[in-house]
């Protein structure tokens, strides 16, 4: 995902390509093309948290059967840890 989005760039990815819901309380996280930076969207019944996290060295692992494309998957806790 374009990583200049900002709250309503990223609600609006999930809305509208992933067809989820913000609210449900779920994560929602997008990557950029090198894997080097991370944003995470997240509902907590009072607003919106945008985390974001750069990388100094290396690569975020991301699963293979998303490549290039937006489609939504479930991660245990512990992969997405």
């Amino acid at each position: 995902i374009d990583m200049r989005k900002d709250f309503e760039g990223l609600h609006a990815a999930v809305t509208e390509k992933l067809k989820g819901d913000v609210r449900s309380g779920a994560l929602f996280a997008f990557t950029n093309k090198r894997r080097t930076r991370l944003k995470v969207i997240y509902w907590d019944k009072t607003g919106l948290w945008l985390m974001t996290k750069r990388l100094e060295k290396g690569t975020f692992a991301w699963p293979r059967s998303v490549e290039a494309q937006a489609t939504r998957i479930s991660l245990a806790p512990e992969a997405f840890a």
